[in-house]
């Protein structure tokens, strides 16, 4: 229920703005405003931004995006070759797992447009009934681009949204 809730919030945003020709905004996350990090085996490059000050590329090597202003992050990861997208729930650190009570969080990808519901995989330390770390497929992630997003879920009943972006970088 919790997941169709959610879904339906982010279809509702996607139309009002698709209709109004407006660019949604959220408090989550500002465009990227700098480069960070390292590119990885895909020739990804994490960006930094946001309205807190600058993230630097997630410690999975991801992007990372606010959830609830700072409280929360987010980590975006992809596994190409296993049409595969891992997404952390992080700290205020922006480091430090931080388990919550969700048996999924969802996926919105601009181009190519998909939705992936990200199931539960608890890491190691995770307390029974949450988790701090949500894996889903889609064979549209098997493509290597630049992947820009949003990521939603619920938190004791909140709903937290943030939006992040991945730059590609030529492989020397």
């Amino acid at each position: 229920m919790k997941t169709l809730i959610v879904s339906l919030l982010i279809v509702s945003a996607v139309s009002l703005s698709a209709s109004t020709g407006c660019k949604q905004e959220t408090t989550t996350m500002t465009p990227p405003s700098k480069t960070t990090g390292s590119a990885d085996d895909h020739g990804h490059t994490h960006t930094a931004g946001g309205g807190h000050g600058g993230h630097g590329a997630g410690p999975h090597d991801g992007t990372v995006a606010d959830w609830g202003g700072g409280k929360y992050h987010v980590e975006f990861t992809v596994d190409h070759s296993k049409q595969e997208s891992t997404v952390y729930i992080l700290g205020s650190d922006e480091k430090s797992p931080v388990p919550i009570a969700a048996e999924s969080i969802e996926l919105s990808i601009l181009d190519p447009v998909m939705q992936v519901s990200l199931k539960a995989v608890p890491q190691e330390g995770d307390k029974p009934g949450t988790a701090s770390r949500f894996v889903g497929n889609h064979e549209k992630l098997g493509v290597v681009q630049e992947y820009a997003g949003t990521i939603s879920g619920l938190i004791d009943g909140t709903p937290y949204s943030g939006d992040f972006k991945e730059t590609m970088v030529q492989k020397n």
